[in-house]
């Protein structure tokens, strides 16, 4: 983890406030607002909504406007989140990494390889990655980094970090009940550890976030992953 740049910290009060407004919100809307927008005749129409327009106001939005608020305080400095630094080339291996995963994953099940993806898959695949990446990297676990202890040394990782990146990951995988009870795949998602995949790629991006300060990385790595379900499932 890098050196804390910031006065001070986030405090808890605002995190907890803000996290308990973002879970009642998004379930109030996947329970009485979403079904309307998807019912719209016109899927373009109804994606832009849902992805661009209503999840921007719930996600995003409240989000940006609290990095703004608590620049300062947080682990990374907004400025230095979007910086691309020499040596970040490096971590575009991860990207064939992802794909060689899912096709391999495919092959062992014989499942066969066809590609398609849909107008509504594109606008998730735009604006997924960035709302859900701002809002538990760019802020959550951003602001959450500096409760860690400081390491004694650059190469050690406190015991903290993991916890703050672990708390980070059940946080984001919860964010998804809502949409999994409305849709009543809760119980199967769970009972047959599909939840695994999410939990594991939060802790990649928040490892990714927190090693390279750069959230560009984890939103196109996001959008990646998005696309290859997509297109391959």
């Amino acid at each position: 983890m890098s050196k804390n740049k910031s006065s001070g910290r986030v405090p808890l009060a605002v995190l907890v406030i803000y996290s308990v407004l973002l879970y009642a919100a998004w379930t109030v809307y996947h329970f009485f607002i979403l079904e309307h927008i998807e019912n719209i005749p016109n899927d373009l129409l109804s994606s832009l909504l849902n992805d661009a327009v209503c999840k921007n106001l719930i996600w995003t939005l409240p989000a940006a406007l609290l990095i703004h608020k608590y620049s300062k305080e947080l682990e990374i400095s907004p400025k230095e989140m979007f910086k691309w630094e020499k040596g970040y080339e490096k971590y575009l291996l991860i990207f064939p990494a992802f794909a060689a995963y899912i096709i391999f994953g495919m092959l062992v099940r014989r499942q066969p390889i066809e590609l398609s993806i849909g107008i509504k898959d594109i606008v998730t695949v735009l604006f997924v990655g960035v709302t859900e990446e701002l809002v538990f990297r760019a802020w959550l676990l951003n602001a959450t980094a500096v409760y860690a202890a400081p390491p004694k040394n650059k190469d050690d990782t406190p015991w903290q970090q993991y916890a703050v990146i672990g708390i980070n990951a059940v946080m984001f995988l919860a964010i998804h009940f809502p949409r999994w009870i409305n849709e009543g795949v809760f119980f199967t998602n769970i009972a047959s550890l599909g939840f695994m995949s999410i939990l594991i790629l939060s802790v990649i991006f928040s490892l990714l976030l927190l090693k390279t300060k750069n959230i560009l990385l984890p939103i196109t790595l996001h959008m990646f992953w998005d696309l290859l379900i997509f297109l391959l499932y």
